[in-house]
């Protein structure tokens, strides 16, 4: 559950930052959104999860 919230806010902090610095206009992060929930409730979803847990693993084991 830790890796979800961090996760969250991680990705919230990118689109602050997009919409702040890039041009990213609030539409286009709104659209985004909606496009989450939706591949949330989709079957694929659990690929998507298994895809992101495993990446973050990978981060995990990665030794500086």
């Amino acid at each position: 559950m830790a890796l979800s919230i961090s996760a969250v806010v991680l990705l919230a902090i990118i689109v602050f930052l997009l919409v702040r610095k890039s041009g990213l206009k609030a539409a286009h992060a709104f659209v985004c959104m909606l496009l989450g929930f939706y591949l949330a409730s989709s079957s694929i979803a659990p690929t998507i999860k298994q895809l992101t847990t495993n990446v973050a693993g990978m981060l995990g084991n990665i030794k500086f």
